[in-house]
């Protein structure tokens, strides 16, 4: 019987079978161990290096491609030759795997220049970079020819640049379209445009010159007259002439003749026949000199020319010459020849003299006649009656010059002043000069002024302080703002773009959102349209912008003005309490109608502090030049904009007289003087408010300042 137990069957002793159908175990003998375990033991074969080191190829080569950058290094032309050095560089294809980094590229193709290069590989996974590989230069051969013979020493230019004569045998140049231009002496100039193949190929281009000239048949009656051509001699008649083309002198000449003489307009490659000409027998021949040369000669009354001169008269007969120039008297003289004879007539003529009275200031200056030194300027001199440079000189003044012509059988009298430098210098000052840019300048000419405003005054702010300034150097300042124009005259970029939904960016409204950086470079820039030295000095800064780093006070370039200036301009008044004004307007608040463009009414909804009984009619900034100027001529000293001038803001200057201040020499923030459309308060409408900032501002400009050379 069996029982289960699990997926088991046990068997029951029921199922046993007899003990005596058991087969005996037999016994068998034991044998103890030898007591030493079995050591495994390895064995070195060439097929486990091959397995190690192919797995090792392959976990490098796996690596490898995993980490590499696909990359096409496209090369014209294509059968360029590749070698790439200084890193691994895995060819598949038409493309190479590389790792990032930089390589050593070298390209090489017969006929073309050899490109090196460094070839940088960056993370993208794949990329291309190509070269464009130039053509060696074509080896050319230049001839001229004439007639299909070889015409040597023409000027060859390629280019317009002189390569030299021809026959040119073997010459470099570069591949591609030139224009080659050939120019020979009596042959005309030829240019044609030529490909050039390059890369060492050989080429040849001939050039056949066409003539200049025209061939010209001349014959005489008798023959054997020389033929001149602009007054050279070329052969004699009967002759065929190579004239060069246009319009040419030529004449006939034949002893005991008349000279024959025309005009001919000749045409290149034409031929012409001049008619025979018949040469009259020649009259006697006169050589007219005269002292001194240079007189005119009428024969008979008819003008001839200026001695000395050579004209043919009729013989056996008499003729009258009569002798005229400026400064003498004339003089007549009479003469007969004879057939073919050649004589000399020479005269002398005699000056007329004028006396002429030189009175000059100061005494002792130096009178020149036709650069000639005469001595002293002061006498009198018995002068010729022609016109005559009288010059009067003297150290330390301006010289005084005149074109003169002593009138004939008339004493005369001549004083001058001489004018000091220093006179002459102050003369030519303008009062008004114009910019490179098209503003206005007028010239101040400042004394001294208090500058800031006492403690009792309104308004006043601690930055105020009252300071003793003299002004000893003359200076010209804008009368208006820098207008958007004239500031995109130098940055055409720039947009002052709009504040409150309405627009800042006008032409003639002030520029404004320029920093002060910004304002300095235009007044540099004005000067260098100008030729004068710049005010301040510039230098690259990392970012390869222009960086200021100072000033140049002894410049006379434009500039900002300094806030001594700019104080002085505003409120130097000599009618004004004290000698300066409160206000650019005469009186109190609030100011009259028409006086500044500042913060009223028109402001109220984006403004707080405004002018509630003042109405200007701008919301925001005006065109330059809108309201009254003030008392020196300059508009917007008050409103509109207000203005950067050129000082860093900081404590004020030295104790006692500042003379012709530039403020501190560094600081953080430059001034800005004057205010502006936003400004409404008694603060800042008074011209003393001193503000300062390093930003560009909607409401904040500047005006332009030089000054005068001396």
């Amino acid at each position: 019987m069996t029982e289960s137990h699990g997926d088991k069957e046990l068997e029951t002793i029921d199922d046993f079978e007899p003990l005596d159908r058991v087969e005996e175990i037999e016994a068998i003998d034991f044998q103890p161990a030898s007591g030493q375990a079995k050591r495994f033991t390895y064995q070195f074969r060439w097929l486990h290096a091959f397995i190690a080191a192919f797995s090792l190829i392959a976990i490098t080569s796996t690596w490898f491609v995993l980490s590499a950058r696909s990359v096409l290094i496209d090369v014209d032309p294509i059968t360029a030759e590749i070698i790439i050095s200084d890193g691994f560089a895995l060819k598949v294809g038409q493309r190479y795997l590389m790792r990032t980094g930089d390589y050593s590229l070298a390209v090489s193709n017969a006929g073309f220049y050899d490109e090196n290069k460094t070839l940088t590989i960056d993370e993208e996974a794949a990329q291309t970079h190509h070269i464009q590989m130039r053509k060696l230069p074509g080896i050319v051969t230049i001839s001229t020819t004439f007639d299909g013979e070889i015409v040597q020493g023409a000027r060859v230019r390629v280019d317009e640049s002189d390569v030299g004569e021809s026959t040119l045998n073997a010459i470099d140049i570069d591949a591609g379209t030139h224009e080659i231009s050939v120019s020979a002496d009596r042959y005309l100039d030829t240019v044609i445009e030529v490909e050039i193949e390059g890369r060492r190929q050989e080429q040849s281009f001939e050039f056949a010159l066409a003539p200049a000239w025209a061939t010209v048949s001349f014959t005489t009656n008798p023959p054997g007259a020389e033929l001149l051509v602009d007054g050279e001699s070329v052969g004699s008649t009967p002759l065929n002439a190579e004239i060069l083309q246009g319009r040419r002198e030529v004449m006939l000449k034949l002893a005991g003749h008349k000279a024959w003489s025309d005009r001919l307009s000749l045409e290149a490659g034409s031929s012409v026949v001049v008619p025979r000409v018949e040469l009259e027998p020649a009259d006697g021949l006169v050589f007219i000199q005269s002292t001194p040369s240079g007189a005119s000669v009428t024969i008979g009354g008819e003008f001839k020319g200026q001695t000395p001169l050579e004209v043919a008269l009729a013989p056996s007969v008499e003729h009258t010459l009569t002798f005229f120039k400026n400064g003498y008297e004339s003089k007549e003289t009479k003469i007969s020849t004879q057939p073919n004879e050649e004589r000399g007539v020479e005269v002398e003529l005699r000056p007329v003299l004028t006396d002429v009275t030189l009175i000059t200031t100061p005494s002792d200056a130096e009178l020149f006649i036709d650069g000639v030194s005469q001595g002293s300027a002061n006498q009198t001199l018995s002068l010729m009656a022609v016109s005559q440079r009288l010059e009067i000189r003297k150290a330390g003044f301006v010289p005084y010059e005149m074109e003169f012509t002593p009138r004939r059988g008339l004493e005369q009298e001549v004083r001058v002043n001489l004018v000091s430098l220093e006179q002459a210098r102050i003369a030519a000052i303008k009062p008004v000069i114009e910019n490179a840019a098209g503003q206005r300048m007028k010239l101040m000419t400042p004394d001294s002024f208090t500058m800031g405003a006492s403690r009792r005054e309104a308004g006043r702010r601690p930055n105020e302080v009252l300071r003793d300034i003299k002004l000893e150097r003359q200076f010209y300042l804008s009368l208006n703002e820098v207008t958007n124009a004239e500031f995109r005259l130098y940055d055409p970029e720039h947009n002052s773009s709009t504040s409150n939904g309405m627009t800042l960016n006008n032409e003639n409204q002030p520029v404004v959102r320029v920093s002060w950086e910004q304002a300095a470079l235009f007044t540099n820039w004005l000067s260098e349209q100008e030729g004068l030295e710049v005010f301040y000095r510039v230098e690259k800064g990392d970012d390869g912008e222009d960086v200021i780093t100072g000033i140049n006070p002894d410049s006379h370039g434009y500039r900002l003005p300094s806030e001594a200036e700019w104080a002085w301009a505003a409120r130097r008044d000599d009618t004004a309490p004290n000698g300066v004004r409160k206000y650019s307007w005469d009186g109190e608040l609030p100011p009259p109608e028409g006086a500044a463009n500042l913060a009223d009414v028109s402001t109220r909804t984006f403004l707080g502090d405004i002018l509630f009984d003042y109405d200007d009619r701008n919301a925001l900034t005006a065109s330059v030049g809108s309201f009254a100027a003030n008392q020196h001529g300059l508009f917007d000293m008050a409103g509109n904009v207000a203005e950067w001038v050129n000082d860093y803001y900081g404590s004020s200057g030295t104790l006692g007289v500042e003379r012709d201040p530039f403020g501190p020499e560094a600081g953080q923030f430059r001034v800005i003087r004057g205010s502006s459309w936003a400004h409404g308060t008694i603060t800042e409408l008074r011209l003393s408010f001193r503000d300062f900032g390093d930003e560009p501002r909607d409401d904040v400009g500047f005006r332009v300042a030089r000054y005068l050379e001396e």
